[in-house]
């Protein structure tokens, strides 16, 4: 989703001391709960005309002041769905009591989900594209006086304020102009048909925004859906992009265990302390410890401390579904920018910036481009790296433009280096939430969902 920006260039979000965990509902031959393992489909729309325009927003960056508790009870179910992708990783959940089909962006660099919410009760059954909590016999609005509505709470920032019926409205907006406003509810996600379902979870409800979907928030803070469903381990398969009409490849989603993960490779994830809390450092975001980048058979001349937070917490390197592209620092973008140009320098398009981010960008072959730059391979030691191959160096960004799929993030205001799902097709990437970790592995991400 769009980067979020405060008055202060700061990106800011919440988290609570909230902690539900998700359960399932006994059937009638037992009278107690187990796991279940439960595949569902999820779903995607072609973006709309202007996305060429956004085609570099980056996903709501968090900033808080506590770390959140790992997370080590066991996962209480198993569930698989897939995705299909087209820009944004879309997914689709059912909500409430009965279950109402809607469609969210899967983001790990966000904290709050929401949802479309119908801002009147209409008399027939909602759309595809909106929830209608007049159906839902579980949903249920937090009041002003709920601590989250209350202002200067610690790691509370999102803002909020009383709205005529003295229930708790929050806004947020987002760089490129985009915003979702509404209410701070609880609602139940419940998966059929084995019928394991959530308690009431705190998510936004929106009745006015600028977007068609809703977000799953996934990153580390106590608010997110993995965090209030005491999720262990989850995964997706981002499958490769093609350019045919009418066609979105699907790949998978998996909350739980995932049967490929014997033969992943796993990277820890950086923690920060609370006396280690920097300015311009995300806490919430999944943190990796990269070490390099490298181009063909080239380790590019950056130095590994340009990857890890500096003093003012610049420079960390985050892994985000919900950023479409790759950004970096400049002192990477440069080295990268360097090497690109000595490889296929006459070919670049010249004297055009994309999005005001890259000016890596080319009118030519993309195949034969990508043979000239070759692979490239995010490094983060002990022999694990995110390896992108020649064929998908290139990004189509309309009128015949291809781009590299990276961007200058200090144009954004960020500083900080940010995979993005662009980088991670054909790639299974899981996140163990309780051992805190990412693993990756290699995979037919299409093939994956059949």
């Amino acid at each position: 989703m769009a980067l979020s920006v405060s008055s202060l260039c700061f990106f800011f979000f919440f988290l609570t001391s909230v902690s539900l965990a998700l359960s399932a509902r006994p059937n009638r031959n037992s009278s107690h709960s187990h796991s279940f393992s439960i595949s569902l489909p999820l779903t995607s729309v072609p973006l709309p005309a202007n996305v060429s325009d956004r085609l570099f927003s980056a996903s709501v960056l968090a900033n808080s002041r506590r770390n959140p508790k790992p997370m080590t009870a066991a996962s209480p179910y198993n569930v698989r769905s897939s995705f299909k992708y087209s820009m944004a990783l879309i997914v689709t959940l059912p909500i409430g009591t009965p279950p109402q089909a809607q469609e969210m962006v899967l983001d790990t660099g966000s904290q709050l989900s929401w949802i479309q919410c119908n801002k009147k009760a209409p008399a027939k059954l909602p759309s595809a594209s909106s929830f209608n909590p007049s159906l839902s016999s579980t949903f249920s609005v937090l009041p002003c006086n709920h601590p989250l509505c209350k202002p200067r709470v610690p790691d509370f920032t999102l803002p909020t304020s009383c709205d005529q019926n003295r229930l708790c409205h929050y806004s947020y907006f987002y760089a490129d102009g985009t915003y979702a406003e509404g209410n701070l509810v609880r609602e139940k996600f419940t998966f059929k048909p084995s019928a394991v379902s959530t308690p009431p979870l705190i998510l936004g409800c929106a009745t006015e925004t600028s977007d068609s979907k809703g977000i799953l928030g996934m990153n580390l803070g106590r608010l997110s859906f993995a965090s209030q469903a005491k999720l262990t381990k989850f995964s997706y398969c981002v499958p490769t992009r093609t350019n045919r009409p009418g066609y979105l490849p699907t790949g998978s989603f998996i909350l739980g265990n995932n049967p490929s993960s014997a033969g992943f490779k796993y990277v820890p994830l950086l923690t920060f302390r609370e006396s280690q809390r920097m300015p311009n450092l995300d806490p919430l975001a999944f943190t990796l410890p990269m070490q390099g980048i490298r181009i063909g058979a080239k380790r590019l001349n950056i130095l590994p401390s340009v990857f890890h937070p500096n003093a003012g917490g610049s420079g960390q390197t985050m892994i985000d579904s919900g950023s479409e592209f790759t950004y970096l620092v400049d002192e990477a973008y440069n080295r990268v920018r360097e090497e690109v140009v000595r490889l296929a320098g006459p070919k670049l398009k010249k004297d055009y910036v994309y999005g005001g981010v890259s000016d890596m960008c080319f009118d030519g072959d993309a195949m034969e481009i990508g043979r000239l730059i070759g692979d490239m391979a995010f490094d983060f030691g002990k022999g694990v790296e995110i390896v992108i191959p020649k064929e998908q160096i290139l990004a189509d960004v309309g009128r015949g433009v291809k781009c590299v799929g990276i961007g200058r993030s200090d144009r954004l205001g960020a500083a900080s280096n940010i995979i993005g799902n662009f980088h991670q097709q054909n790639l299974w990437v899981e996140f163990d939430l309780a051992n805190r970790r990412v693993g990756f592995g290699k995979a037919d991400c299409t093939r994956s969902a059949q």
